[in-house]
């Protein structure tokens, strides 16, 4: 059994390289072929080749997100000899997460403060853009209790999986030698489900290929030109926040070298970069945290979900800059008041508006209406948000992993290295 370690570690490298080579690959195909005006080739190879893999790699990692959450996370909660610790845990967890997200935004207005992208913009592009209403907040919190916990599965409504897989393990762990059966076989299934994790994960390396392949097929670079200040400025205060920031809370809280944390990420990074969703990524995120990073599952199990569903520290930093780009482009001064504002309600509707489809702009429609912006400024900046989307989501499940750290560290619940 201690000679398998090093032969599944050294698979474990090979694939992250393959996943890296490919996500390169990717990227500069795609660029190519978007030289190539609409024709037999792009029709086959963007249209059909692409779409069809890529879609079937995202499907793969969707379908193993709620069956993955839900046994994890009752093999967490059923494992608590303390029940208060499940209180202890979450309260620190969101913490965290809203801490993170506020200097997200923050450093984003500051930066949008100093650069002034917006200085100067054409607005005669006749922009547009109609945003989906986003639930009041007294709805999100009644709908984090399921009625139909199969239905809430079968939707892939997770902030309601959440709920239900905790109350389900603290069953589990009060039920005393009925639940200790029970236990034991959601543990049996929990390591039969990440082993299906590992099996679909090798056809990671083709899915990145063909989503990346296909976006810049799409995008190309030429979408970056118009808005190129505004493009940099996100990108420049995502890196700063995820090596930075993150580095503080590495090093200060957990205790962890920065650098081995982001080497043991570079898989997770890598998946999210090509999919663009958090939730998608999440199979390899717990995975990569309870065996990379040496977190046990009775944390990861409950963090990393968690922030999947409400951790949108990328999202923030696009808004923040956002809303200072649109602000000087139709010449508006927010002022104090109004960059408080946005930073109070980008790190609230974080949470507001966990679970709803196109959440990035719902989230910054809200912000530009709270502080009178014109939501319609949405539309000059919709050219570079699926390029930005990708990075956004990167920096977001690094934070997942990074507070995952630091609140196993509090409760001496990760291993040394």
């Amino acid at each position: 059994m201690s000679e398998a370690k090093p032969t599944e570690d050294t698979g474990t490298q090979e694939l992250t390289r393959q996943i890296l080579i490919a996500m390169a690959a990717g990227l500069v195909v795609g660029a190519v072929l978007n030289g190539f005006d609409a024709g037999p080739l792009r029709s086959i190879v963007v249209d059909g080749v692409f779409h069809v893999v890529g879609a079937i790699f995202l499907a793969s990692l969707k379908l193993l997100v709620v069956p993955l959450v839900f046994v994890s996370l009752v093999c967490g909660t059923s494992a608590l000899d303390d029940v208060r610790r499940i209180g202890r845990v979450g309260g620190k967890t969101l913490a965290l997460y809203l801490a993170t997200t506020a200097l997200a935004v923050t450093l984003a207005l500051l930066a949008a403060s100093v650069v002034q992208p917006g200085t100067g913009f054409d607005l005669h592009t006749n922009a547009s853009f109609t945003a989906h209403e986003a639930p009041p907040l007294t709805r999100v919190l009644i709908d984090l209790f399921p009625t139909n916990p199969i239905k809430a599965m079968a939707e892939g409504n997770m902030l309601q999986v959440i709920v239900f897989a905790l109350l389900f393990g603290l069953a589990i762990s009060l039920a005393g030698d009925p639940g200790t059966r029970l236990r034991r076989v959601f543990e049996d299934l929990n390591i039969v489900v990440m082993r299906l994790v590992m099996v679909l994960m090798r056809i990671a390396p083709y899915g990145v290929f063909c989503l990346l392949g296909r976006v810049f097929a799409d995008e190309g670079f030429d979408a970056i030109l118009p808005l190129a200040r505004y493009f940099f400025v996100v990108l420049a205060v995502l890196v700063l926040h995820g090596l930075g920031t993150y580095s503080i809370f590495l090093v200060g809280l957990a205790r962890r070298s920065p650098v081995s944390f982001f080497r043991n990420m570079r898989e997770v990074l890598a998946v999210a970069f090509s999919t663009a969703s958090s939730n998608a990524t999440l199979p390899v995120t717990l995975r990569t945290a309870e065996e990379k990073l040496g977190v046990d599952n009775s944390i990861a199990a409950f963090t990393i979900p968690l922030g999947a569903t409400i951790n949108m520290d990328g999202t923030a930093i696009m808004q923040g800059v956002a809303t200072g780009f649109i602000a000087q482009a139709y010449g508006i001064d927010l002022g104090l008041h109004g960059y408080v504002m946005v930073v109070l309600t980008a790190t609230l509707a974080s949470i507001g508006t966990a679970g709803v489809p196109g959440v990035g702009l719902i989230m910054l429609s809200m912000v530009l209406d709270q502080v009178g912006l014109p939501v319609e400024g949405i539309g000059l900046i919709i050219g570079v948000d699926r390029l930005l989307d990708m990075v956004r989501t990167a920096v977001n499940v690094c934070g997942d992993a990074m507070v995952t750290c630091v609140v196993a560290r509090s409760e001496g619940q990760i291993r040394e290295g």
